[in-house]
């Protein structure tokens, strides 16, 4: 699959000292096979105690209906979204967040199944211009889009799925380059259940007959 985007507009002066390089990048093509890409985990599979009650709960869902079943792109269809907010260690260079950026952007095609097909459907990307005073010193956000609860857990891996064989490469060679960089990372996901949208009032409505 090719993979081109559209010219990206760096709004504001948060925008440009976030990504200074230029005005707007192009994602490049994919990198090479996410398959061959070396993953921490590929020796035995370990459960490292955790207190988060969603992940304890997340895993003990995947061994109750199990791996395949957890992970599968048919698992819970509907539209998913998967928000992720960076806030950057000081001293990491601009030319590092821009990097960071691309390479997230850029598992929309870098992250696939065996089979080839993706679980990612869609990638945004912006940076905190709020006003209000409640951003908590995150400075960037990605909005992940999935068609399944279970694109999403194959895609997202630990530490929910902690076997290799069931989660993606891409996204957790993604997470090892990142990591060091990142001083927090906040991630929410939802189910969209229900939405609102303005429909425009129709011009005849709003025209005004003229006698």
């Amino acid at each position: 699959m090719s993979l081109t985007f559209t010219r990206l507009r760096l709004m504001g002066a948060a925008l440009t000292a976030l990504l200074p390089v230029a005005a707007s990048f192009c994602v490049t093509s994919a990198m090479a096979d996410p398959y061959s890409l070396p993953i921490a985990s590929s020796g035995p599979v370990s459960l490292p105690p955790v207190a988060d009650d969603g992940t304890i709960a997340a895993r003990q869902l995947a061994a109750q209906v199990g791996l395949p079943q957890f992970t599968a792109s048919s698992w819970r269809p509907g539209l998913l979204r998967h928000v992720v907010m960076f806030r950057y260690k000081p001293g990491t260079t601009n030319a590092m967040r821009a990097e960071i950026t691309s390479r997230f952007l850029r598992l929309v095609q870098d992250s696939r199944r065996p089979d080839g097909s993706h679980p990612v459907r869609s990638i945004e990307m912006g940076v905190q211009n709020s006003g209000e005073g409640v951003d908590a010193g995150l400075q960037q956000a990605f909005i992940v889009t999935f068609a399944s609860e279970g694109d999403r857990n194959y895609y997202v891996g630990k530490p929910v799925v902690m076997d290799p064989a069931w989660f993606d490469p891409a996204h957790e060679a993604f997470k090892e380059f990142a990591g060091p960089s990142l001083e927090k990372v906040v991630v929410f996901d939802f189910n969209v259940l229900a939405s609102a949208t303005l429909e425009p009032t129709s011009r005849k409505a709003n025209t005004r007959t003229r006698r």
